[in-house]
């Protein structure tokens, strides 16, 4: 797994050191920043998306938990790299997942890195978990995932889905249009206990917005919006079925 990392300390010959050692030794460390004070450190955090930052506790104008004090809401890992260990406490209770001595050892680098990658690994199944767009049979939502966390939606707001490679727009009766990175397979599945038919292979729709059927070979349906969508020979009779 690829975390994104920042490397935050005021001398440049201790930046250097760990840089060196992270591309040779952490190879799944992709370093995206360095900082030498809180303020440029400030500004990579707010700009990037990240997973840890090496942090040095103390440097000009100011010290790594003025630093975090002013991020506020933390939503990456902490590895503290320092030459003093009375910060230990401090670190514990900024809820530190690392804590490394300089001179700092190789051995106890790769563990730290390990131990991060395993925490973020665990945090992005459990994500992966809430994030996946599903249904709730009680109360009729499904959630679609978002970069920030993801969004709830009432399935009756659904007019229609349509496919897009290995992606779904989903269309509301607010007018709106939701893309989400998941295939229309994916979301029939999740939409399997709500009123939604696949009447062709690009599409999905709430059979409760359809309002009228065209007769043809496959015929088409109009939806209370006006849309008319296609209806696939192979799906004319699942989709009747519904009407039955």
């Amino acid at each position: 797994m690829k975390l994104n990392a920042i490397l935050v300390e005021d001398e440049e010959k201790s930046r250097e050191i760990l840089r060196n050692y992270l591309t040779k030794y952490c190879p799944n460390i992709s370093i995206i920043g360095e900082a030498a004070n809180v303020d440029e450190a400030l500004v990579l955090i707010r700009n990037n998306d990240l997973d840890v930052v090496f942090l040095d506790v103390e440097m000009p104008y100011g010290n790594a938990f003025d630093l975090l004090d002013k991020v506020g809401d933390i939503n990456f890992e902490t590895i503290f790299v320092t030459a003093y260990n009375h910060y230990a406490i401090e670190a514990l209770n900024a809820h530190a997942s690392y804590y490394l001595m300089k001179p700092i050892s190789i051995d106890e680098l790769i563990k730290a890195v390990d131990y991060v990658t395993e925490i973020r690994t665990k945090e992005d199944a459990l994500q992966d978990q809430v994030l996946i767009p599903k249904t709730n049979s009680v109360n009729g939502k499904i959630t679609i995932p978002q970069q920030d966390g993801f969004e709830v939606i009432e399935t009756n707001d659904i007019m229609y889905c349509k496919a897009d490679d290995n992606y779904t727009e989903i269309y509301l009766n607010t007018n709106k249009k939701k893309l989400v990175s998941k295939t229309l397979k994916y979301i029939e599945e999740s939409l399997k206990d709500a009123n939604f038919a696949r009447v062709h292979k690009s599409y999905l729709v709430n059979v409760n917005e359809i309002v009228k059927y065209v007769k043809g070979k496959g015929g088409s349906v109009v939806l209370s919006n006006g849309k008319e969508i296609m209806v696939s020979a192979s799906k004319k009779s699942d989709l009747l079925s519904y009407f039955k």
